[in-house]
């Protein structure tokens, strides 16, 4: 007969097999995205059914675990502990209008990178792709007419945002289609038809948005005060009240924007505005463009080994132009640079979509594009930031960790990662990043500078995301308080402010994952004095996947007590 440890082991894994079969059967595109092939021809059913299908899904799984024993082991107990926040935070989602029934948005996304994911993921066969894609084509229509059954009422900027994504769609489904055709050799009529549909589709939902939604605007930009405690107690499980983040950002901001004033004269400049434009100055010539981005991550990579920082991964990073088929699309929608590798099913290489530099451009506006994608740019966001030391190492490693959540939680789909529960540690680490890279000596002294400036920004975020939720900003508010405190233009302080409107709590993790990476290293420092060895922590570290900075914590401590 089994132990009573045995059953709960097999209990708890059943549960957990329930808990993804429901994610990835509602989240078909989340699912295409992070490598499992069994949802590829499908898109999510955002009918009244399919939604109520979800929350009855809901609330049976977090019934199944009223009074039931815990795992033992430490990552099924974590399993356990996230997938109930996940839960709690999808049945809020759900049963408000924040989400399925008050963004266009969600919808617009979904269907175009339903089709999208299926050829930024290559783990299927081609001709598989191209059945798959057929079929979610097909499915675009019904997609967008559940959101015009559903959403009666947006934010004007959710639907602004919906009919950017139009615009984009549109572009992808005639003249980015027919370019991926030709590009990998498909030669399927249904392939063409179901495109031209689909572009019907959108050109349609398109006008709807237009003349209609925005006829009837919302103003509930804000989830409120109580959804956004449930966002951080049970996604990022951060244990100081909403308060209190805002004040530390706060302190941090001020903190950081008295270095920069200060530590100008050191480049002979007066003010940190000038400093920081001076990072535009260096950059590649347009011949050495490309290669620029694979010399900074092979320096990069020589200094982690040098320096014993961590275990970097056999996963290396090719560096190529956005493909043809995206580039007229990608600028009006989610389209990101570099977007995690799928967890299961990777390929060996993974490929980094940079800006392309298409000639035969003026010189004007070549010199224009290398300064706004210059070696500052190229080392701390594309290198460090994403396909180096960050979020390419954390996902490497997260795709070997014992926690099932921890696998997944971090990949991109297509608004958001996968799980919430994932975001301390992908960008908490990915801040971290740049700061070990400075101690390392990869960095500037003057991209150490803008580094400083970079953590206003992280701060400036998290009191934004804490305060429009809480009704104590409005949209405006906050787009003006980026533009007062973290020097963004107009456009992107109004961008970032609706993305933070859309997304509860998603850009506190910034800087309370950052911080929280740094205490506890500090904390294990004290701990294992002389016998602290950098590549050990972090090696630790990261092996727990992408699960909350803080539930890492607790882990490593208690670790180091067993030890004690």
């Amino acid at each position: 007969m089994p132990s009573d440890d045995a059953r709960l082991g097999t209990g708890h894994s059943a549960w957990m097999d329930a808990f993804f079969a429901s994610y990835y059967a509602h989240r078909p595109v989340n699912a295409t995205f992070i490598g499992t092939r069994g949802h590829d021809h499908r898109l999510p059913d955002l009918s009244e059914s399919g939604m109520g299908d979800l929350l009855a899904d809901t609330t049976d799984l977090l019934r199944r675990t009223e009074g039931e024993p815990a795992p033992t082991s430490a990552p099924a107990k974590l399993d356990a502990r996230l997938a109930r926040g996940f839960l709690k935070i999808q049945d809020w989602e759900l049963r408000s209008e924040h989400f399925q029934r008050g963004n266009p948005s969600l919808y617009t996304g979904e269907a175009v990178f339903g089709v999208m994911s299926l050829f930024l993921n290559h783990s299927a066969p081609l001709d598989e792709r191209v059945e798959a894609a057929t079929q979610r084509m097909e499915a675009v229509a019904d997609l967008l007419a559940r959101s015009r059954e559903n959403v009666r009422a947006a934010p004007p900027a959710w639907t602004e945002r919906a009919i950017r994504e139009c615009d984009g769609a549109l572009l992808f489904f005639t003249e980015g289609v027919e370019a991926l055709a030709q590009a990998q050799g498909i030669d399927s009529p249904a392939f063409e038809a179901a495109a031209r549909d689909a572009a019907r589709a959108f050109s349609e939902h398109r006008a709807h948005l237009e003349s209609d939604l925005l006829l009837r605007p919302s103003d509930r930009y804000a989830a409120g005060a109580e959804a956004l405690d449930l966002y951080l107690r049970e996604g990022h499980v951060l244990l100081q009240p909403a308060e209190e983040i805002v004040r530390y950002a706060e302190e941090q901001m001020a903190e950081a924007a008295a270095y920069l004033r200060e530590h100008s004269a050191d480049f002979g400049i007066a003010t940190p505005t000038e400093v920081l434009a001076g990072l535009s100055d260096i950059h590649p010539e347009p011949e050495a463009y490309y290669a620029r981005y694979e010399e900074v991550w092979d320096a990069v990579r020589r200094i982690a080994d040098e320096r014993a920082l961590l275990t970097w991964p056999d996963f290396p990073i090719r560096y190529v132009p956005r493909p043809e088929w995206s580039r007229k699309a990608a600028p009006f929608l989610y389209f990101l640079f570099y977007r995690s590798p799928a967890a299961f099913n990777r390929p060996e290489v993974h490929d980094y979509l940079v800006m392309p530099l298409d000639p035969p451009a003026e010189a004007d506006e070549t010199r224009a594009f290398l300064r706004a994608n210059n070696d500052s740019v190229i080392k701390l966001n594309h290198v460090v930031h994403h396909g180096g030391i960050g979020h390419h190492v954390q996902n490497w490693h997260a795709f070997r960790a014992e926690s099932r959540i921890g696998q997944v939680a971090a990949v991109d789909c297509a608004s958001r990662i996968a799980m919430f529960c994932g975001g301390t540690m992908a960008e908490g680490w990915a801040c971290y990043a740049t700061d070990l890279a400075a101690e390392a000596g990869a960095l500037t002294p003057l991209e150490q500078f803008a580094e400083v400036h970079g953590r206003i920004r992280m701060a400036t975020r998290t009191v934004v995301d804490v305060r429009l939720h809480r009704g104590e900003m409005s949209l405006d508010d906050a787009a003006a308080y980026y533009q007062a405190h973290a020097g963004m233009s107009a456009g992107a302080a109004h961008g970032e402010a609706v993305k933070n409107s859309m997304f509860p709590g998603a850009a506190v993790m910034y800087l309370t994952g950052t911080d929280a990476i740094h205490e506890l290293r500090q904390e294990m420092m004290k701990r294992q004095g002389p016998d602290f060895e950098l590549r050990s922590f972090h090696d630790t570290f990261l092996s727990y996947g992408s699960i909350p900075v803080t539930l890492v914590a607790e882990e490593m401590k208690r670790s180091a007590d067993d030890a004690e």
